[in-house]
């Protein structure tokens, strides 16, 4: 266990044990809670308000989210009102952030990590900034690159080149080459880009990168609507059980301990509500710890399957969630390379990490070249909030020693050293800028 003494664990384990008897059980249809608890903060440490709007996407690295509410976290720490809504798609998603709480919309999201950023620069809300705050990272690791079956026969990899030729073949015939993502400029477009230019095929050129919602992904390669495409699980093991594509990888293979989404707040929200925002915090941190208990894996997966939260089957989340990949063309037993929620770091929000995120949007033409990404992550990352909500609840070792997690080196040996962005991106030979 990284950073996490066993101490502080046990004190945290057996909270969130103590959560698991009173509110198992207890759940309303919506999933919250339907008993009363008293909260552990009180007299000036209360939170302004008992509610809070949060958005997910049926994505297992939502799992915190909805865990604070199956397991009372959220009540546990003043915030027994709170709502965990069900979102189409990242464009909804944004759509209701902008909304807001006040305009029918929501406060706060699981949310792909780039987004807040795009939403503060107004890249992504018709030129109109809505300043945005990362509270925490909810996970690592745990995403999927899928191929359709026409490619069965190349069990192509982690190396993307054998598609080129085909992809060409295709293109010269007339045929659409179609690599899906969830958003521009999100993680999953930034994964599967860096993919492609790695081996390299311009996603810009040779291929069509479209945009398609996380539990669309499934059905739209089953009827042939696209080529490769990269989500969140549980949609990649879903895509190998109904034998419609397979596994290219598990993006841990890309990056291993990538970030990956993140827990974000409207500015305002947050402003105006401190001790609220830091409730809510502490309890989705307290939702990790739980998340990453082995023994609590099952239960998760049950949880999630729900049809008030994914509505699939328990058999297309569990194993990924416990390090067994099946692709279909290979096999892979791996904890290291599983989704992460709290261990090795898993919910901490390194700055350097939203800087190589900037850096990749700079890269494929999203915003400008000269944009101040230092100034900016400085102005959205509120890794103080996290520092604060680990303290409280006794998660000090938890806390790293620094904002930057040091140089990242990829599956290809390319290396990104956050005190030189530029360097990184000038070595690049596949980009826009």
């Amino acid at each position: 266990m990284s950073k996490l003494s066993r101490r502080n664990f046990l004190v945290t384990a057996s909270a969130a044990a103590a959560g698991t008897l009173l509110f198992h059980g207890c759940s309303s249809p919506t999933g919250s809670s339907t008993e009363e608890v008293e909260s552990v903060l009180t007299g000036e440490d209360a939170p302004e308000v008992t509610t809070a709007k949060l958005g997910f996407i049926a994505l297992t690295d939502s799992a915190p989210l909805i865990i604070a509410q199956e397991k009372g976290f959220f009540a546990k720490y003043g915030m027994p009102d709170v709502e965990v809504i069900k979102q189409a798609s990242w464009g909804t998603t944004r759509d209701n952030l902008v909304l807001g709480n006040q305009g029918g919309g929501i406060d706060g999201a699981h949310i792909l990590t780039p987004m807040p950023y795009l939403m503060t620069l107004g890249t992504v809300t018709d030129n109109r900034p809505l300043p945005m705050y990362i509270l925490g990272r909810l996970n690592t690791n745990g995403q999927g690159i899928q191929l359709a079956n026409t490619y069965r026969n190349l069990a192509v990899g982690v190396d993307s080149s054998p598609l080129k030729e085909p992809f060409a073949q295709a293109r010269s015939g007339g045929t659409d080459v179609r690599c899906a993502m969830t958003f521009p400029g999100g993680t999953h477009d930034l994964w599967i880009r860096y993919w492609l230019a790695a081996g390299g095929i311009n996603p810009d050129t040779e291929v069509s990168v479209i945009t398609v919602p996380p539990p669309q992904m499934v059905a739209n390669v089953k009827v042939g609507n696209m080529d490769a495409f990269c989500v969140g699980e549980p949609w990649p093991l879903q895509t190998v059980n109904q034998d419609v594509g397979y596994g290219a990888l598990t993006t841990g293979e890309l990056w291993k301990d990538h970030p990956e989404k993140a827990f974000a707040m409207r500015a305002d929200w947050v402003d105006q509500n401190p001790k609220a925002a830091q409730a809510l915090l502490m309890a989705v941190q307290e939702a990790q710890v739980w998340c990453d208990e082995s023994e609590n894996k099952e239960e998760m997966c049950q949880i999630l399957s729900r049809r008030q939260w994914f509505n699939v089957p328990y058999e297309d989340i569990i194993d990924r969630s416990i390090g067994e990949f099946d692709f279909g063309v290979r096999t892979l037993s791996s904890t290291d390379l599983m989704q992460k929620y709290w261990i090795d770091d898993a919910s901490y929000p390194f700055k350097s990490h939203d800087l190589w995120f900037l850096t990749e949007n700079i890269r494929w033409g999203y915003i400008p070249a000269d944009t101040n990404t230092q100034e900016l992550v400085d102005r959205v990352n509120r890794e103080d909030l996290w520092q604060e909500a680990a303290k409280a609840i006794g998660q000090d070792a938890a806390i790293p020693s620094s904002p930057s997690r040091g140089v990242e080196t990829f599956f290809d040996g390319v290396t990104f050293d956050p005190e030189n962005p530029r360097g990184y991106l000038d070595r690049l030979t596949i980009k826009k800028a």
